[in-house]
């Protein structure tokens, strides 16, 4: 039996937001035991060309929505990429959460052959079926943002091992 849309992505977009959540828990308890502003962490990249972990997280977010949303043709909800605080961060992912919860799974099911138009940046766009689009754009989008925000909090002395990446369903 073929795989449906929905379970490929559902299923992960949640785990992953979960486990990006548990990520950011652990950031701050690692800035409480050292007694410094978990803030530092907040606006701290891995290299000076790359975005900030706010950036990472508010990506993430953004990549699972709107690829449900573009698979789906459910409207995406829009949030103002405003957050500076981890309590803000936690707070963009339950709400991304708690929006997947509401697409129903079979408006993703049979959309594998949908042609889907995306922005690629600011000014170009990209085509690609729907299928296509979830397994070479959506996934490696969202894995590439949320393994970035888990570095970037590693670089910085947070106590996280393969275990935290790979929580689970929760």
């Amino acid at each position: 039996m073929p795989i449906s849309m929905s379970s490929a992505s559902l299923p992960i977009f949640r785990t992953m937001l979960s486990n990006l959540s548990h990520i950011l828990d652990k950031g701050v308890a690692h800035a409480q035991v050292r007694k410094f502003d978990p803030q530092v962490l907040a606006a701290d990249r891995l290299a000076p060309d790359m975005l900030p972990l706010t950036r990472q997280i508010q990506i993430a977010c953004d990549a699972a929505k709107n690829g449900v949303a573009r698979l789906s043709g459910v409207q995406a909800p829009r949030f103002e990429d405003n957050e500076t605080t981890f309590e803000e961060l936690k707070a963009r992912i339950a709400k991304t959460l708690a929006w997947l919860d509401t697409v129903p799974p079979a408006q993703l099911d049979g959309t594998e052959d949908k042609e889907i138009t995306f922005p690629v940046g600011r000014e170009t766009t990209r085509t690609m079926k729907g299928e296509a689009y979830l397994k070479h754009w959506v996934l490696p989008n969202l894995f590439f943002h949320v393994t970035t925000a888990y570095a970037i909090l590693r670089h910085n002395g947070v106590e996280l091992g393969k275990s935290d990446y790979l929580v689970g369903p929760q």
